[in-house]
């Protein structure tokens, strides 16, 4: 009877030249087994998955072969055959997540010293050796630093900061990466390929990021896969069972923003509620939109022609501001931090999105002609930096080039005239003017907005105060304990709630709407009334 085994292990590396990915270690390793340029002890590195063990199981063929020491192991020789099935005597493998204690490893070193029974070398595989205990590592040491020459180690790790110093400096260290996203799209095909199975470009796509650069999680996942969908790989067959975010919403949201469309934003969200889909998984994949949009906006030859949502990609990235991208991305990264302390997660998910929504700055190709009208148009000033905020009164300037550019110690209406866009916009928005004078200003930043203190922020901002003025300002920022209320963000939320509630108040006043609640029982929905701009 027929056995079929799991992908992960039919089709893992037997060579150098079958391992994916990884193609600097490779070239490393067959050069030094070329030249015969041997080490006594190896460490691969890297996160789970990667082909840390399949590359000590290689070479230690290489080592064993029987046709000679060879970076091309025959595979067919009786070494070759029984390393591939586990069954080499002279090939221990050991896990050190299990085998902590020094027992353990005065067995295996006390057995070193013995001659291999059948092959070139005796060779020592040791996974996740940073789970040893420092007095079996103590042990390993004394091997290390005299070890006999018929002996080879072989160590790997998903964690080398917990490695002693002393054995890493006794190791030959190579550190495996995660396999690119396109190289494992590309290897599942060729599985189906050999596996005759039809699968969809775009559900091996979803595959392939859901193994995050693990190439064992990707043909497990792809065995799932196959299994769910009755001998076939399609996209919605690997949404279903990985409870993907179909990109169609995201791409809706983000279209939402793009028009300022706080409606259409919140009803991409009762939608996704309504279907069960996990909500700071949505989070995750908007952040990796985001950078997809960026990177096609720097380097728009980066998103590959077969990735399926290219012109989509390429579409937004024409539409948005750079900036405005970035902020978004910073944004969907917080809310994904914070969505555990959010009342619920749909809370979350929406206060996220209305985030960005309110911090979109009024410059953006998305604002509204209202509010480029508003942010360009403020009224002017009779003076410049004149008195206020707590500083000693100053004399006007009398200098024509700055006559359009007057202060009277109204930061918001300031704020609103900056040169300004993503996290340096938002941080003006959230400071409060402690004090100002003819050459300078005192901010100061609520506690709850200290993260907004970045020092490129700042820089951004003070450029921008220093073009507005048309001469170098003294800028100073303060941390504050609590807010006064008196920053550009809360007069703006103040002055959008006085709107909305004097829009629901007409409604509610007028006659033909009062006489449908007292005739027909009708009632009024205080979230669909909007006032009117």
């Amino acid at each position: 009877m027929s056995v079929n085994h799991v992908l992960a292990r039919k089709w893992r590396p037997k060579t150098f030249t079958e391992l994916v990915g990884q193609e600097h270690v490779v070239k490393a390793l067959t050069n030094a087994l070329s030249q015969q340029r041997l080490h006594h002890a190896y460490l691969f590195t890297g996160t789970r998955g990667v082909g840390k063990t399949t590359l000590a199981r290689i070479l230690a063929k290489s080592l064993n072969c029987e046709n000679g020491i060879t970076p091309v192991p025959c595979g067919q020789c009786s070494a070759c055959r029984e390393i591939d099935s586990g069954r080499f005597i002279d090939l221990l493998e050991l896990d050190a997540a299990s085998n902590t204690g020094i027992d353990n490893m005065r067995e295996v070193l006390d057995n070193a010293q013995y001659a291999p029974t059948r092959g070139r070398f005796k060779i020592y595989i040791i996974d996740e050796v940073h789970m040893l205990s420092a007095k079996a590592f103590n042990s390993m040491l004394k091997t290390l630093e005299e070890p006999p020459e018929h002996v080879k180690f072989i160590l790997a790790t998903t964690d080398p900061q917990k490695i002693p110093v002393t054995v890493l400096s006794r190791c030959l260290q190579f550190n495996l990466k995660r396999i690119p996203f396109t190289v494992i799209t590309g290897y599942l095909q060729q599985v189906l390929e050999k596996e005759k199975i039809s699968g969809e470009s775009s559900a091996l796509q979803l595959l392939s990021r859901a193994a995050q650069g693990s190439m064992r999680d990707a043909l497990s996942l792809l065995d799932q896969a196959i299994a769910h969908d009755a001998g076939k790989v399609t996209e919605s067959g690997v949404r279903e069972m990985l409870g993907a975010i179909d990109q169609t919403y995201l791409f809706e949201i983000l279209r939402a923003l793009l028009k300022r469309d706080g409606v259409a934003l919140i009803e991409q969200v009762e939608q996704m509620t309504s279907r069960s889909l996990s909500l700071e998984a949505a989070l995750q994949d908007l952040a990796t939109l985001l950078q997809h949009i960026a990177l096609a906006q720097t380097v728009p030859e980066a998103i590959g022609v077969d990735m399926q949502e290219r012109a989509q990609i390429l579409e937004l990235a024409r539409a948005f501001n750079p900036e405005d991208v970035q902020l978004f991305y910073d944004i969907a990264l917080r809310g994904r931090n914070e969505i555990d302390l959010a009342p619920d997660e749909q809370a979350g998910f929406s206060m996220t999105l209305l985030r960005m929504l309110a911090f979109m700055p009024a410059d953006s190709p998305a604002a509204s002609a209202d509010e480029k009208k508003f942010a360009k148009a403020m009224p002017q000033q009779p003076s410049l930096l004149e008195g206020g905020g707590g500083s000693a009164p100053v004399k006007t300037v009398n200098d024509n080039k700055l006559k359009k550019n007057r202060f009277d110690g109204d930061w918001a209406v300031l704020v609103a005239q900056l040169k300004l866009g993503g996290m340096a916009k938002m941080l003006a928005q959230h400071c409060e003017l402690a004090g100002y004078g003819n050459d300078g200003l005192e901010l100061r930043v609520p506690e709850p907005h200290k993260h907004l203190l970045e020092k490129s922020y700042q820089e951004k901002l003070k450029l921008a105060l220093n073009d507005y003025f048309g001469k170098h300002m003294a800028v100073t920022f303060a941390l504050g304990s609590s807010s006064s209320g008196n920053t550009p963000a809360e007069k703006e939320h103040r002055e959008k709630q006085d709107r909305q509630m004097r829009a629901i108040e007409a409604i509610e006043k007028d006659p033909f709407v009062h006489e449908l609640v007292e005739n027909f029982d009708a009632k009024v929905i205080d979230s669909s009334i909007k006032p009117i701009q």
